[in-house]
């Protein structure tokens, strides 16, 4: 089968497990997957996947082979397949927009994100580098309340035929108006937000329900967000969280209701 071939947008931790899992799972069968959920989709398997292109605004990561990138800072991720091979896929200056918050400029070089100086791509430089690298779905990972990035890339997808999948709390395929623009092109957009594999939203989500399985009545319930890694810094700044509040507060209702 032809591989699906893939573009990312933050060469962060959640990229890291992906192109790690990708690499891991190479050797295994379907009798020793523990860690997925899926092993074969209508044929498809793990190494199925291959990255074609990478974007990022960090100096320890554009320009280096993906592969590399994906182990520089401020990623803190588990490294659970260390021999990761070169792919020969450079990682892209991307745009800055939102996707860097001033207030990140306050912490050690180790837990924040420092630009690099090379220019910022424009519109016509993503199109084209989507297009020369025969992507087929761009993965957005950018930090959570980048707006405007993940909009931008939203855009780019749309002209270069590209499908996108939205992993942040960024209303796009949810947001009637964007949801058509991909429709009326034919293109396929999967959002918004991801849970964890066993974080706190499905645990939290699970938990409700066994409630009302069991017959209690859910008066209140609250989930804290904190965290240890470059995301969680991030989301010092409140105003970055709007729209993850209101996924995850979704996320727990929509099984609360029912």
């Amino acid at each position: 089968m032809d591989k699906i071939k893939i573009g990312v947008v933050g060469v962060g931790n959640c990229t890291s497990s992906l192109l790690q899992g990708i690499e891991y799972y190479k050797n295994k069968n379907s009798d020793d997957i523990v860690g997925l959920m899926h092993w074969d989709i209508n044929g498809y398997k793990p190494d199925d996947i291959e990255v074609v292109t990478a974007f990022d605004i960090d100096k320890r990561k554009v320009g280096k082979d993906v592969n590399e990138a994906i182990f520089e800072r401020p990623n803190c991720t588990t490294v659970f397949c260390k021999n990761m091979p070169k792919t020969g896929v450079a990682v892209k200056m991307g745009k800055i927009l939102d996707g860097f918050s001033d207030h990140m400029k306050n912490y050690d070089d180790d837990y924040t994100f420092l630009l690099s100086g090379e220019p910022e791509a424009t519109k016509e430089d993503i199109v084209r580098i989507l297009r020369e690298s025969s992507t087929e779905i761009l993965l957005n990972y950018l930090p959570v309340g980048s707006e405007k990035a993940t909009e931008f890339y939203a855009e780019c997808a749309l002209e270069a035929n590209v499908a996108f999948i939205n992993n942040i709390p960024v209303f796009i395929a949810s947001n009637a108006e964007w949801a058509k623009k991909f429709e009326e092109k034919n293109i396929p957009i999967i959002g918004d937000d991801i849970k964890a594999q066993l974080g706190a939203t499905i645990t939290h989500r699970v938990l409700t329900d066994l409630f009302s399985k069991r017959g209690v009545k859910l008066e209140r319930t609250y989930q804290l967000n904190t965290g240890g890694n470059t995301d969680f810094l991030n989301m010092h700044q409140s105003s970055r969280l709007t729209s993850k509040k209101t996924s995850k507060t979704e996320a727990v209702q929509s099984v609360a209701a029912t």
